[in-house]
């Protein structure tokens, strides 16, 4: 009875918030609830006013209308030292944390800001080592430089950094995003255990998966707007996503009409130190061509080979059967060969420049005089054009890529490579970290690219994005490829086998 009591207490309620940005309304009348020893799933295509209700949350915005409530008492949230005040904690896609400091400086960041003038170090540093161990992570060295861990260990310690501020709010933006499978396992244990001591937990992810096995309840929002709060435990995943984007899970991906050519691609015994290990494989016109294995297989290293990004050891490129030369990007591009990098953020966009930028970085000599002067009533034509084929979400074409959803900054990306008329697209992880409807345009829009003739290289680790989209799977174990699957093999078994090295 005690628990179930506990269950219910509420911790944070949000009513009646609206946000609007340059006069476009953001979030529309939404409420919110939190109770003690929850995890709430907040989901919603990008764009739907997720992370922005988190901001209101802890103060980073400030909402024209709506109350927020803490422990029965009205707060005003008008700064984010206002949110940590509060106990709010939230931990971004984009680390907050300072690469050259200690782990435990950057964990006890306050501390260092409270003006005292002398520090007793050897306190400071047992303290952090304290809040380390409380997480099980031993294996993090309280006095290593933050720029030297990993992803996943600069996660814990932000986490850290937020229990050292006594947050008993904590929300998390797309923690997976950049995860390996048992780095996963290891953050929901965590989130399990400040669950049961009492934490209330915000959990923003696109990946049904993960909401099903974490979370108690689930809210949606839809264009700015409260779709509902359901009991994890009494929906479904169709039912889920109709709440999202109207459509069920069957009908993610359109059929198309495969009209397979000729060879674009042929790639010869590349090598790349022990990542990229002899691989050798072939793509046509007018194909989806697949990639599969697990995190640091080489699937990535090798696309990298192809592009110019990465300088190879041994082996040949073959473009349109012909030996290619690509020891630059620079290169690629003259081939018409384009890469989608998995780090959207830090190889794809440029966050702090305008859309129209970014859009025509790869292929800016086509809007340029003999004289070196930028056309720009020409470009900002072909930028609004492409924009608008992608079904993009923005103010204007000036606007900073930053300023859009994930799912957005993804199609700029996009956008660049199709403005610079490339026939062989190198996509890696096009659909990480974007929401349901943004996957259902780019699994729609891949669809186009190749009835047009053109050539597609997918790398992904959904088993079924590969299943639904390609013709043809590679799949890479410790560099090498170890299987060609055709369609009629593209199953879950079939990729789990052989990205596993087992071939009988």
């Amino acid at each position: 009875m005690e628990r179930r009591k506990k269950n219910n207490e509420i911790k944070v309620k949000m009513t009646g918030i609206k946000k609007v940005f340059a006069g476009i309304s953001v979030l529309d009348n939404v409420d919110f609830e939190l109770r003690k020893g929850e995890i709430h799933a907040l989901m919603g295509e990008n764009g739907a006013g997720k992370s922005t209700l988190m901001r209101v949350l802890s103060g980073v915005y400030q909402a024209e209308e709506g109350e927020i409530f803490i422990n029965g008492e009205k707060k005003n949230m008008r700064s984010p030292k206002d949110g940590i005040d509060n106990g709010v904690s939230v931990i971004w896609q984009e680390f907050s944390l300072m690469p050259d400091l200690s782990v435990a400086e950057n964990i006890l960041l306050d501390d260092l800001n409270s003006g005292k003038k002398i520090i007793n170090w050897q306190k400071f540093y047992k303290r952090a080592r304290a809040i380390l161990d409380d997480l099980g992570y031993q294996n993090i060295n309280e006095r290593a430089r933050i720029g030297e861990l990993s992803t996943s260990q600069q996660q814990v310690v932000e986490i850290c950094k937020a229990l050292s501020r006594k947050a008993n709010v904590l929300v998390l933006d797309e923690p997976t995003a950049l995860l390996a499978t048992q780095e996963v396992k290891k953050l929901f244990e965590i989130l399990k255990q400040l669950k049961e001591q009492g934490s209330s937990i915000v959990y923003i992810s696109h990946r049904l998966d993960e909401i099903f096995e974490l979370s108690d309840r689930i809210t949606v929002l839809k264009d700015g707007m409260l779709a509902g709060t359901v009991s994890t435990k009494e929906v479904d995943e169709e039912s889920l996503m109709l709440m999202m984007v109207g459509r069920k899970p069957s009908e993610l991906f359109s059929e198309r009409v495969a009209r397979i050519g000729d060879v674009t691609v042929k790639a010869e015994k590349l090598c790349r130190g022990k990542k990229v290990r002899n691989i050798s494989f072939e793509a046509r016109s007018g194909e989806v061509l697949g990639m599969y294995g697990l995190v640091g297989a080489g699937r990535t290293e090798t696309v990298r080979l192809l592009f110019g990004a990465d300088k190879k050891d041994a082996g040949e490129i073959y473009i349109n059967g012909e030996k290619a030369k690509i020891d630059s990007p620079k290169d690629a591009l003259r081939y018409k060969l384009g890469l989608l990098a998995e780090d959207r953020k830090h190889q794809g966009v440029l966050l702090d420049m305008a859309i129209r930028i970014t859009s025509t970085l790869s292929s800016l000599k086509g809007y340029t005089s003999r004289f070196g002067k930028i056309l720009f009533v020409k470009e900002a034509e072909a930028v609004k054009k492409i924009c608008t084929s992608l079904n993009l979400k923005y103010n204007n074409i000036n606007q900073h890529v930053s300023e859009l959803s994930g799912g957005n900054q993804q199609k700029v990306a996009l956008s660049k490579l199709l403005l610079s008329d490339c026939e062989i697209l190198l996509l890696d992880e096009p659909t990480r970290g974007v929401d349901v409807g943004a996957k259902i345009e780019i699994f729609g829009l891949i669809n186009q690219l190749a009835e047009s003739g053109k050539t597609l290289i997918v790398i992904s680790s959904e088993m079924m994005e590969l299943i639904g989209l390609c013709d043809r799977v590679i799949v890479i174990h410790e560099g090498k490829v170890m299987a060609s699957l055709d369609k009629k093999d593209i199953t879950e078994e079939n990729l789990i086998k052989y990205s596993m090295g087992v071939t009988v």
